[in-house]
């Protein structure tokens, strides 16, 4: 008897509640206070003309966070409240246009979500193009784009796009993709899949395990996929994709998390026109070079990076497009190019490249 008397709550749940509530009061006053000081900093930024997105800032501020959590709050949970704090700040600040790949409801809209909070003006534009040619006219401020998948590999499309565009990669953003079967139909009763081909890759193993009979159509984006399902239910119709498509337009999650690998993630640019100094932490440089034909020069490039004890992350080669059998490699190396070991390694290659460009250097992120 006496241990249960010992287990009761020592206040009433009418006192805790006043405590809450009062340090909800607190949070906000601090929140205002804080607003206070962004306004300053806005002021400060448009007089200096310094760009209001500062990704090495913020990557200090989420690591001195994770510091003074200490581990007590879920990491996610305390990133995404923090997040809308800063995409609040941008607003203040000014505001800012970010163009991604629409429509709503795709994975990049996820990305952009992630990366700017709620209070930026999301645009979302029909092609990469697009979005490379808004930026680049500075009619929005910054561009997302997906640059590679773990399993599905690069978007060589956006690849083709930094030969000739001058933008440069400002930050990255690491997604993981838990895609979700998406309808208004009961499981046993779908017959077509629709998805964009990257998200049928990506479940392929799960469909043939789970829906063989099912009829596979590829769409534009997983939204326009999302779109159709709803539509054709009658028709037993679903689809693949994010499952953000489910709160904005009314469609039922049938089943969760059906990607094939679980550490299935997409790597997303932030593209701009700014330089970004080094974050705490580790630095990645992305590079295109061209490369003379002469013997071994590809050799000696790779080599000299060795030499400097630089890790090449990724190399891969596209085609030029601009003369027959010429070849652009795209490099990603550990490091910041304007630090040592990289910035001599760069400076080493340069005569063994017709071409060698920065794309950009940026805060290496984990994925969330």
């Amino acid at each position: 008897m006496q241990d249960q008397q010992n287990d009761q709550p020592s206040v009433s749940l009418d006192i805790v509640r006043q405590e809450i509530d009062a340090l909800d009061a607190q949070i906000v006053d601090l929140l205002k206070q804080r607003a206070s000081w962004v306004h300053q900093v806005g002021a400060i930024k448009k007089s200096e003309n310094s760009p209001i997105f500062v990704p090495e800032r913020e990557t200090s501020l989420f690591n001195k966070l994770e510091r003074l959590n200490d581990g007590v709050l879920p990491e996610p949970a305390l990133q995404a409240i923090y997040r809308e704090i800063i995409s609040c700040s941008f607003q203040l600040e000014g505001g800012l246009d970010i163009a991604y790949l629409g429509p709503q409801g795709t994975w990049s809209h996820q990305a952009a979500l992630k990366q700017f909070g709620k209070s930026c003006n999301l645009l979302p534009q029909q092609n990469f193009a697009d979005i490379f040619n808004l930026v680049e006219r500075k009619k929005v401020n910054y561009g997302i784009v997906p640059m590679e998948n773990s399993t599905e590999g690069s978007v060589n499309a956006v690849m083709d796009l930094f030969m000739t565009s001058p933008l440069k990669i400002c930050a990255q953003i690491h997604l993981n993709i838990r895609n979700a079967l998406l309808g208004n139909v009961k499981k046993e009763d779908i017959k077509i899949i629709y998805s964009h081909p990257q998200a049928l890759g990506q479940t392929r193993n799960w469909i043939l395990k789970n829906l063989p009979e099912a009829e596979l159509v590829e769409t534009s984006s997983t939204t326009k996929a999302a779109l159709l399902a709803k539509e054709n239910a009658h028709l037993g119709a679903a689809s693949m994709g994010c499952p953000l498509a489910s709160e904005l337009f009314g469609i039922d999650i049938l089943e969760e998390d059906i990607q094939d690998s679980a550490v299935n993630t997409t790597r997303f640019a932030v593209i701009g026109y700014q330089d970004t100094v080094p974050s705490e932490g580790k630095n990645r440089t992305s590079l295109m070079i061209m490369i003379h034909h002469k013997p071994g020069s590809l050799s000696t490039v790779i080599n000299t990076f060795k030499n400097h004890g630089i890790d090449l992350v990724r190399i891969e080669s596209r085609p030029s497009k601009i003369i027959n059998w010429e070849y652009v490699f795209y490099i990603d190396t550990d490091g910041h190019h304007s630090q040592s070991p990289l910035k001599e390694a760069i400076a080493e290659i340069k005569e063994h490249c017709s071409v060698l460009k920065i794309i950009g250097s940026y805060a290496e992120v984990e994925a969330q």
